[in-house]
């Protein structure tokens, strides 16, 4: 039988989150071990922004240079696999791999992501991260001054439709169905000139994913650059609530402000704990896992 390898902490996803807390544990010397599944939920995405050196780079090529950058450490090691189940408590943790692989640790980082619960619209899931977009931060500059719609509904679209005003004052809101924002703030939109359409939406005429137009059931079509909208999340892995996490009404991993979770030992960084969702937002909190990890190890080693 194949010996369990130990190490101090293991991280489970290797996307920014996990690569960066994977680093600052190496900058301390702890030994670590990435187990990463490849599938970032941005995989889709063709460039990422508003990440300081890496604005306009590919997620990709993100990715891979933060992988080299952290594999150039001697006490970190990486599998290209799947976790498939995790157990055991603070100090004496064991995972299980896809390909049948267990390694121990006395901590366990989760970095696993989230997935969004797109809409059953055709061709939406084809142009999310690309034309059809979350984060006005992220994209909203590539689309400035340009056809914009929002996909929202209720009194939260007024609160969205302010933001990304700033970007573009060619405004869009599709309801898809009966709108349900308030008299007082239906009249403000249109005081301002933003069309409210509650027309049933059939799908998203694109090309590769570039929205042209939205069409109707009813086989109108309204012209559409870029399609602000937010879906509801969930854990794109289960195993950090079968081991105890808490996640919260949001879908995210409850988490205090050192990353830790309500199980002991156990820490959580990422889009699968916040929803401020990007490059340099998860990259700043696998950053901060990491650190406070290490000070947790240096905290159980007691000093008699």
């Amino acid at each position: 039988m194949q010996a369990i390898q130990k190490y101090d902490v293991v991280i489970v996803g290797g996307s920014y989150a996990g690569l960066s807390g994977a680093m600052a544990l190496a900058r301390a010397l702890r030994s670590v071990l990435v187990i990463d599944s490849g599938k970032p939920c941005n995989r889709q995405t063709p460039y990422s922004h508003n990440f300081l050196t890496q604005d306009g780079s590919t997620p990709a090529a993100i990715g891979e240079l933060a992988r080299s950058q952290v594999l150039a450490y001697p006490t970190v090691e990486i599998w290209d696999d799947t976790v498939i189940a995790a157990e055991g408590e603070n100090n004496d943790f064991t995972v299980s791999t896809l390909a049948g692989r267990q390694a121990s640790a006395k901590k366990i980082l989760f970095a696993t992501g989230v997935t969004d619960q797109i809409d059953n619209i055709p061709g939406l899931a084809e142009c999310w991260g690309i034309s059809v977009i979350h984060c006005p931060y992220c994209h909203g500059y590539e689309y400035n001054g340009q056809q914009t719609g929002l996909l929202a509904n209720g009194d939260s679209a007024v609160d969205f439709v302010r933001l990304i005003r700033n970007w573009s004052e060619q405004l869009v809101i599709f309801t898809n169905g009966k709108s349900t924002i308030s008299k007082t703030y239906t009249q403000q939109l249109l005081d301002r000139n933003i069309t409210i359409i509650e027309k049933e939406i059939k799908q998203l005429i694109h090309q590769e994913g570039r929205i042209r137009a939205v069409a109707f059931a009813d086989d109108e079509t309204c012209e559409l650059d870029a399609l602000y909208t937010l879906f509801p999340v969930k854990q794109h892995c289960d195993i950090p609530e079968k081991i105890g996490c808490s996640i919260i009404e949001s879908g995210y991993i409850e988490i205090d402000n050192y990353q830790k979770t309500k199980v002991p030992g156990i820490y959580a960084a990422g889009d699968n704990t916040s929803a401020l969702r990007s490059v340099a937002a998860a990259v700043a909190s696998g950053s901060k896992a990491g650190a406070c990890i290490h000070h947790e190890l240096v905290s159980d080693d007691v000093w008699t």
